[in-house]
């Protein structure tokens, strides 16, 4: 028996952190993705080769999560091993780094590779479900975006609650993006943390950039919609220095930004947890990118060029 699925790499455009107190963020999946593929073992249990490349200390430093996250997906799936065990294989072409959704990406690709090989037929909400428990195993209480993007694919307006609102935004084409990489290891957990002990101290100063967090939300998306990417760029800019004020980027992230920013990208935040991790510019067109990307390089940082608003229908690159 042979099992196989895929997750998505992410990449959020607004409100990383504020979509914690159910502030809307906008995320889209990228055009890199994990691949697990699972096979029988004769153990009874499940034997996990993690195979794909990776910032240096990134899988030593979440090995002890990914304990945890494999536990929680193989508990909320029900897998039982009394007769024979299941080994599964990740690869890919999605570098695992801090910032990039490489966490959710393997939580989803595993649900959907165990969903294959044990025939359950498992539906996309499902999938989705399984990948969230396994992503407390990475961040405690997560918000549910990384996994909703890998999972479903597209650009993503997701808001969390009770039920989460998820719409998708399309985009006539996917857009051009480049990721750069700290090749700082980020503790996702850490940050969120921090930035609730912050924001209890300093409730009024956080209350108004938080409002504002909403309002780009909103103003961004129509600037999607419209396909306006300057504006687009403006908004990501500002969406970063609200990021700055509630104090979870770092010298290294701000420095990528204004690389980014110097060599004209429309717009340039970081992304996901921050304290480290990656940046992502807006760079539609291959010149662009390509001009952001090299800038990034020669800074000698590793540079990212994929696209935003991939569909599982394959738009990748």
């Amino acid at each position: 028996m042979k099992g196989e699925g895929i997750g998505f790499g992410k990449a959020i455009l607004f409100n990383e952190h504020f979509v914690v107190y159910g502030i809307p963020a906008i995320v889209s999946a990228i055009g890199k993705y994990t691949v697990a593929k699972a096979s029988s073992f004769e153990v009874p249990e499940l034997k996990l080769n993690d195979n794909r490349d990776a910032t240096p200390g990134y899988k030593e430093d979440k090995l002890e999560q990914q304990k945890t996250s494999i536990n929680n997906i193989i508990k909320r799936m029900n897998i039982d091993f009394s007769g024979e065990g299941v080994e599964v294989e990740l690869g890919g072409n999605l570098y695992a780094a801090s910032g990039i959704g490489a966490s959710a990406a393997s939580c989803v690709a595993m649900a959907r590779a165990l969903s294959d090989y044990y025939a359950l037929d498992l539906s996309d909400d499902e999938i989705n479900d399984i990948a969230y428990e396994g992503e407390k195993g990475y961040h405690g209480t997560p918000s549910g975006v990384d996994n909703t993007a890998s999972t479903f694919g597209g650009l993503i307006w997701f808001e969390k609650a009770e039920t989460n609102i998820i719409e998708k935004i399309s985009l006539p084409n996917p857009v051009e993006i480049v990721m750069g990489n700290t090749g700082k290891i980020a503790d996702t957990t850490a940050a969120v943390a921090g930035v609730r002990e912050r924001k209890e101290k300093n409730s009024d100063k956080y209350k108004k950039i938080f409002n504002r967090a909403e309002n780009i939300a909103y103003l961004a998306k129509r600037a999607l919609q419209e396909g306006d990417y300057r504006e687009v760029g403006k908004l990501m800019n500002e969406n970063h220095k609200l990021l700055q004020q509630i104090e979870v980027s770092s010298k290294e992230l701000d420095f990528l930004v204004s690389v980014a920013r110097n060599y004209g990208a429309f717009g340039a935040k970081l992304t996901g947890g921050g304290l480290g991790g990656n940046m992502i510019a807006l760079t539609p067109g291959k010149e662009l990118q390509e001009e952001v990307a090299n800038a990034i390089e020669k800074e000698g940082f590793q540079a990212l060029k994929t696209v935003i608003g991939v569909s599982r229908s394959g738009d990748s690159q």
